[in-house]
């Protein structure tokens, strides 16, 4: 099956901390989470939205309050399946559980 985005290793751990359902995932937070710099994170996830794959939306509230709003991106409920079908094709395993999620050395693994 062919993809509209390059698969990387970086952007197979991006898909899959989407995956976990997070409602407040913003770039620096999954960069964080999967210890990739935010300079191939945000690449990630803006051509996975510009193909469809991924939503984002702007944070609500005062900016004030405690800086600049984030961007939150969440995975499109339409390509679950397919995502978990790419993961468990390029790892060999059942994505998208937290028990699975440290991927990195120095990832936290926790959400």
């Amino acid at each position: 099956m062919g993809y509209p985005f390059r698969i990387t290793e970086a952007t197979l751990d991006v898909i899959e901390v989407l995956m976990t359902g997070d409602d407040h995932l913003y770039g620096l937070k999954i960069a964080k989470q999967i210890g990739r710099p935010t300079g191939s994170v945000f690449p990630i996830l803006m051509r996975l939205e510009e193909c469809g794959w991924v939503t984002s939306e702007w944070e609500e509230g005062d900016a004030d309050s405690r800086g600049p709003r984030r961007r939150f991106y969440h995975l499109h409920p339409d390509c679950l399946g397919e995502a978990r079908t790419l993961l468990a094709s390029k790892r060999g395993r059942t994505a998208g559980r937290s028990a699975n999620l440290a991927l990195r050395p120095g990832w936290e693994g926790g959400l």
